[in-house]
Formats: C-alpha cells, sequence, structure tokens
C-alpha cells in the first residue's frame, strides 16, 4: 500500500510514496498529529536529482526492518528542499550546529513542536537502525535532555545569519574593489579555472562579479580568470559535448568528471555568464556553448506550457552516468571513418578515460593539439549529432517536472541574456513565454507569487528568492521588449515584499512571508552560493528599479542592505560575489540610455550587443509614463539619451554615437 505522499507532486516525494516507511509530506496536519500522539519526528530532505538519497532509500526506507522502527517511534516527514528550502535552511543549520558539516540526503531528528536535537546526512542501514534505537530509549527514559538539546540548537538557529543593521557610516570605492579582487586571486586556480579546491562548482556569480570588474578596471588579470575557467568548463567532461548543458559540479580539478545531474538554475546562470563573455571577448566557443544550452533547455527542460522543469537525475538504470558515457568500440561503430578524429579530439581511449572501458567525451583530454577553427567546429556539431542521435535510444535520467517560480525567473535571464548578445529573436520569444506562464500560473491579485506548478496546480506560497529572481527577470524583460506592463509587475511585486518580507529592525529581507511561516525560526539568506542569495538579488533589483521610477526608499533599502553585508563582502567575496555586483552600482554611476522613436528596437539591439553592466534601458515608441521617459519623444525622429547623475548628454540619432558618450 502507498503511503500518504501518493497525494503529492513532487517528483521525489512521489519516489518515496511505496517505501514500507509511513511518509507524510511537511504541512500543519502532520506537526499536529507528531504533537498529539507525543511522537518524535523524522525529517528527512533531499531532491530527485540526488545520487546518495536515492542510496539511502534503497538501503533503508525500502527495508521493512529499517520501516519498522521508524513508523514505531517516529512521525516520519519526508521533504523536497527544492519545493521547501525554508525547511531545509532551517535543518541544515541544525546539522552544520550539531556536526559541522551538511548535505543531502539531510536526516534530522526532532521533538514533536519540530525542535531538532540531532541532523546528519546519509547513514547506512546498520548505523542508522542503531541511532534510531539509541533516540528512541532516551525519548521514552530521559526526554527532558532531549528537549534541552533541542532548545540550545533551536537558540543557534536563530542566531545563525540574523543580521544586525549597520548603523555606522560606510562607503566603497574603486580601492575597495581592488583590495576585494586581489584577496580573492589567491583562491582562483590560475591552471584550470574556478576556484582552488578537490571539487569545482561552476559559481556563475564569482565569474558575472570579475567582468563586471574588469569593465571597470580594466584588469586584464580578472579578465584573465573568467577565460581560463569559461574555456576549461566548456571544453571538459562538466560540459555535455554531445547533447548540450552543464552538469551541477566535476568531482575532480579538471572539471573532468561531473556529478552527471543537470539543474535548471545552473543552466540558466551559465548561459548568462557565457553570452555576456562573448559581448566581452567574441570568443566563438561561448556563442557554441550559449546556443547548446539552451538547444537543450528546450529541448529537455520546457513544458508544452512554456514552464521549466527543474532537472534531470544524475542515474539512469540504477547507475549514475551511465547516459552520457561511451565506450571506444561504440564510438568506433557510429561514427566508422571519422572516428579516429573524434578519438584524439576527446581524448577517448580503449581502457576509458573516467572508469573502465568508460569514456566522458573532454577535449582537454585531447591527444594532440588542435587549432579550433570554423571548418572543425562544424565537424564537431556533425558527429555529436550522430552520437546524439544513438545515445537517444537509450534509457533516460529522470526529469524532474516539477516548475519552480525562482529558478524558471534565472532561466528566463539566461534567455534574455543571450538575445542581447546575439539578436536571436527565438531567445527573447521564449523568454516571454515563460514570464507569462509564470505570471498566468504563479502569480496572485494581490501580486503574491507561489513557488511551485506541477499537474495544474501551484500549492506553496513562494519565498524571497521567488520573488526576487522574478522581479530581476521582468527588469530584464522590459529592458529588451521596452513592454512597460512587465517593469510596472515588478514594482508592484516589490511592493508586496518590502510589506510581508522586510525585517525594519535589521534592514534586512526575511527569506518568509510573514502570512506564511510556521517554522521554529524565519531565516534570513545572505551569502551568495551557488545560486546567489535573495537579499543580495533585491539589493540590485531595488537599486534599478529606484531609477526607473525616481523612488530614494527603494535606493536607501538597497544601500543599506549592502552596508549591513559589508565587512564580510570585502572580506570573503567568493561567498558576497552578488553582493559585489550591488556595492558597483554605488562605486560607479549607472548610465541610463533611453530610446524613443518608432526605430526603437533596432537601435536597442544593436545597444544590447555590447557590454555595458552598468548601463539601464528605457524607451520605446512613445514616452509611456516612467518619469525616465519624459519629454523625450522627438516626432518623426528616434532619439537616444545618455545620462548619469540625473544629467543627460544632448541626444543623437546613431548608436555608435552614443556609445562615445558613455
Amino acid at each position: 500500500m502507498p503511503n500518504s505522499l501518493i497525494n503529492e507532486t513532487s517528483p521525489y516525494l512521489l519516489q518515496h510514496a511505496n517505501n514500507p516507511v509511513n511518509w507524510y509530506a511537511w504541512n500543519d496536519a502532520t506537526l499536529s498529529k507528531a504533537k498529539e500522539e507525543n511522537k518524535m519526528l523524522i525529517i528527512s530532505i533531499g531532491y530527485a536529482a540526488c545520487h546518495w538519497c536515492h542510496v539511502m532509500e534503497h538501503e533503508s526506507f525500502e527495508n521493512e526492518e529499517v520501516a519498522s522502527v521508524m513508523n514505531e517511534n517516529f512521525i516520519c516527514i519526508k521533504v523536497d528542499r527544492e519545493e521547501r528550502p525554508d525547511v531545509d535552511q532551517v535543518y541544515m543549520n541544525a546539522a552544520y550546529l550539531i556536526n559541522g558539516n551538511g548535505g543531502w540526503p539531510l536526516n534530522a531528528l526532532a521533538m514533536p513542536d519540530g525542535k531538532p536535537f540531532f541532523a546528519g546526512t546519509y547513514y547506512p542501514k546498520e548505523n542508522w537502525i542503531k541511532l534510531l534505537e539509541y533516540f528512541a530509549a532516551i525519548y521514552k527514559t530521559e526526554p527532558q535532555k532531549l528537549e534541552e538539546q533541542a532548545e540550545n540548537v533551536s537558540k543557534g538557529i536563530r542566531d545563525i545569519e540574523h543580521l544586525p543593521m549597520n548603523k555606522n557610516p560606510v562607503s566603497f570605492s574603486e580601492n575597495d574593489l581592488n583590495k576585494m579582487f586581489f584577496l580573492f586571486q589567491k583562491r582562483i586556480d590560475s591552471e584550470h579555472g574556478g576556484t582552488k579546491g578537490g571539487m569545482k562548482f561552476p559559481m556563475p556569480s564569482i565569474w558575472e562579479f570579475l567582468l563586471q570588474y574588469h569593465y571597470f578596471s580594466k584588469n586584464e588579470e580578472a579578465l584573465n580568470a573568467v577565460e581560463i575557467t569559461l574555456n576549461n568548463m566548456a571544453n571538459a567532461g562538466i560540459y555535455d559535448q554531445v547533447g548540450g548543458g552543464f552538469s551541477r559540479y566535476a568531482t575532480d580539478v579538471k572539471w573532468h568528471v561531473p556529478h552527471f545531474e543537470k539543474m535548471l538554475y545552473d543552466n540558466g546562470q551559465l548561459v548568462s555568464l557565457y553570452s555576456h563573455a562573448f559581448q566581452v571577448t567574441a570568443n566563438p566557443l561561448y556563442k557554441k556553448v550559449v546556443y547548446e544550452t539552451l538547444k537543450f533547455v528546450n529541448r529537455e527542460l520546457t513544458s508544452p506550457e512554456g514552464g521549466f522543469y527543474s532537472s534531470l537525475d544524475a542515474d539512469s538504470e540504477g547507475e549514475e552516468g551511465k547516459y552520457y558515457v561511451w565506450s571506444q568500440k561504440e564510438i568506433k561503430e557510429i561514427l566508422k571513418e571519422d572516428a579516429g578524429f573524434y578519438l584524439d579530439y576527446f581524448g577517448i581511449t580503449e581502457q576509458g578515460n573516467w572508469e573502465k572501458n568508460k569514456n566522458i567525451p573532454d577535449a582537454s583530454f585531447s591527444k594532440k593539439n588542435f587549432a579550433v577553427n570554423e571548418q572543425i567546429t562544424q565537424k564537431l556539431v556533425s558527429l555529436n549529432e550522430k552520437l546524439f542521435e544513438e545515445r537517444e535510444k537509450r534509457i533516460r535520467p529522470a526529469t524532474d517536472d516539477k516548475i519552480l517560480t525562482s529558478w524558471n525567473s534565472l532561466m528566463t535571464k539566461g534567455f534574455i541574456d543571450a538575445y542581447q548578445a546575439f539578436g536571436d529573436e527565438s531567445f527573447l520569444n521564449s523568454a516571454k513565454r515563460n514570464i507569462d506562464f509564470l505570471l498566468k500560473n504563479m502569480f496572485s491579485d494581490n501580486n503574491s507569487l507561489f513557488r511551485n506548478y506541477k499537474n495544474g496546480k501551484a500549492t506553496i506560497h513562494g519565498f524571497l528568492d521567488d520573488y526576487a529572481f522574478f522581479i530581476t527577470a521582468l527588469i530584464e524583460y522590459y529592458q529588451a521588449s521596452f513592454d512597460e506592463s512587465y517593469l510596472q509587475k515588478a514594482k508592484a511585486i516589490t511592493e508586496y515584499v518590502n510589506t510581508h518580507f522586510f525585517d525594519k529592525d535589521s534592514g534586512m529581507f526575511l527569506y518568509t512571508d510573514d502570512q506564511h511561516s510556521s517554522l521554529i525560526a524565519r531565516k534570513m539568506e545572505v551569502t551568495d552560493n551557488v545560486i546567489p542569495s535573495s537579499n543580495s538579488e533585491m539589493a540590485k533589483s531595488l537599486y534599478f528599479l529606484s531609477q526607473y521610477f525616481d523612488d530614494k526608499d527603494y535606493e536607501e533599502i538597497s544601500m543599506q542592505l549592502v552596508k549591513n553585508v559589508s565587512d564580510d563582502l570585502m572580506k570573503n567575496l567568493g561567498y558576497y560575489s552578488n553582493w559585489a555586483q550591488a556595492m558597483l552600482l554605488q562605486v560607479y554611476p549607472t548610465t541610463e540610455i533611453a530610446i524613443v522613436g518608432k526605430d526603437w528596437k533596432e537601435k536597442l539591439v544593436q545597444f544590447q550587443k555590447n557590454y555595458l553592466p552598468n548601463a539601464f534601458y528605457s524607451g520605446g515608441e512613445n514616452e509611456g509614463t516612467l518619469p525616465l521617459l519624459e519629454n523625450k519623444l522627438a516626432e518623426g525622429r528616434t532619439m537616444i539619451y545618455v545620462c548619469k547623475n540625473k544629467s543627460c548628454n544632448l541626444p543623437v540619432e546613431n548608436v555608435a554615437h552614443a556609445l562615445t558618450q558613455i
């Protein structure tokens, strides 16, 4: 008999619906049941593409003996961390407080009221049983010990990342940016790109900041770090050379062996990054990566309605990476006379460049130093298409087909940034389709958002990252389309955020809506990681909205947000790279580019092929309602206005002339 998860929509929860463990979803009814029965909680958190989550399920959660111990002593709750990052955040903090480390699967034990007294990650079956029996015995004989531990851990959770308001005067300068870069430079892997360490995560926000920093400082070492990183990633195994798109991270320093799951949020951000890098360098490799990745997203992660799915699993047929790897024999049979070139180019060997007889196509493993030109690039594309056709006959990794507002917004921004870099109208059409899908299915009349969508339903109220990244996507879409209705939506949603998420005492935003928060702590999301923090994203969006709507309150909130993290920002760029981008807006005055008249689109497309990270665009065929555009229409002409610090140059009609004004 299935357990109650059979009624959920999350693919991860549904994976556990037929376990003998009597799983429940996280909701008020489940928590009330624990209190009524005076049972401890097991809160087990993971996600659909998580390899070790699957392992623990097979070893423990599908086992009758383990299930018996769990069901007898606990109310067992399964949580999809991608649907409920608020729950994940609280219990991950518990794991760090108790063990000094975290990860997924995350397994927390808590009192009936949800206060955790223990948390860890993966446990083999025998260890898991011993752990549960140990705490079950204490709960029966000395429950006060667990209550005391739970109180202490809960207090620690409330104290983590809860920033006070910085009331000291703070100002930033070019010198501060130089110091930040030189301090961070020690962490950059100058040979393989990325940051030093045994595993490599893409961390797009870091390289976005270094691109911006190079634009202002002309520091060639910063640009060099970006190019080394992007070149190595694009050529190595973390990038799917056959089908396009990036895996979540590499397990080695050379980006060769990926953890094969493909996440929407990585690919959205990396499309933006490679598009911006192309604007700076005109490297055709970057254009190839963008086009192939967006083709992958359209093909494998796009719903018929225009939403984007969350991820592809690392495993297929119970084996990690099986879908993506090749034997030398397979490639010889498929590519025939062209096989020798392909084997040399991608370092394919008989013994395997990964595991026995298993090869990951990786140009950095090439046996020859190929001079890559248009002819070779086209040949590679053609050969990879043949391999892709053959790969399609294999059993595909599972798709996590839930749709999340925040991740969709990051992907939509990727499409918009690609449109601006390459002028391909299909990219803008995909972005509009997705934004309209989100407005139809995730947006409520009171300007609030839902987080998730599956099977025609949105069921979870949005968190700060859903709002922050969707606001950014709306602003970006306005800048590419000059459809003012999207910018007005961004402002309306921002007003909702200010009302229901803003903490006046600290000058920060809390992660949960004050109308929909029942956890033991309302947390703040502060540090930037593989996804930038929602507070840093709000700091950027508020600044741009303050300029569009001439709103000093928005600007002051944005500046206070950055001020609150200024000490940590200066010391640790790696975890504050999106904050650093918000800081740049304070150091260098933004440039307003207004284009008004019937030929606005043609001129806008020419403009946006250039890399102008501190510019923001407004305009259209007429003046609309924005204060910035007032009195800027000249009958029968399309004029370009370049303005800084509320002062405009003389209007011009030629884009090249306007660029010299910048």
